[in-house]
């Protein structure tokens, strides 16, 4: 499989090629207050307004850094319940990614769980090991939890329908 490899800190992570739609360069983020400090704001992608999710923010409690390598990875949220993904059609996140410039083929079978449980980040995902050392793989499906689904996509959107 092909997974487009990022650094946070210096650690390696990597997303599965299949779930992403596009890698666009670093552009303006408007921030949207009362949202987590992990959700940097929204971009506007082909006239619509697109939620960014601050990777490095969400790992590590630090903004991502505006670098050459800083990408912003446009993935499509089908949510993590297998049954409702199957009805909804998926909607477009961002993912602010810092080092985010090589791909890489990993097979499937060389991942293995870590040995630590991570509840927390539910989004993180087994690791693989090569010459360079681990590499971890994210699931996209996982990164943003109910509530923040909710706010970030409300079903109706809260425009509608306001008095």
């Amino acid at each position: 499989m092909l997974f487009l490899v990022f650094e946070l800190d210096g650690e390696r992570y990597a997303l599965d090629a299949r779930e992403i739609a596009h890698v666009l360069p670093l552009a303006p983020v408007r921030a949207f207050p009362g949202t987590p400090a992990y959700i940097a704001g929204v971009i506007d992608y082909e006239g619509a307004a697109v939620p960014v999710v601050d990777l490095p923010m969400l790992a590590l409690g630090r903004p991502a850094r505006a670098l050459m390598s800083t990408r912003l990875v446009l993935v499509y949220d089908r949510g993590d319940d297998a049954g409702a993904a199957a009805c909804a059609p998926p909607r477009r996140l961002a993912l602010l990614l810092e080092s985010a410039t090589r791909t890489q083929s990993i097979a499937p079978e060389r991942f293995a769980e870590g040995g630590i449980a991570t509840p927390e980040a539910r989004w993180l995902g087994p690791v693989a090991s090569d010459e360079r050392g681990f590499v971890q793989w994210v699931k996209v499906a996982h990164l943003l939890d109910a509530r923040v689904r909710a706010l970030l996509f409300p079903d109706p959107p809260s425009w509608q329908g306001a008095p």
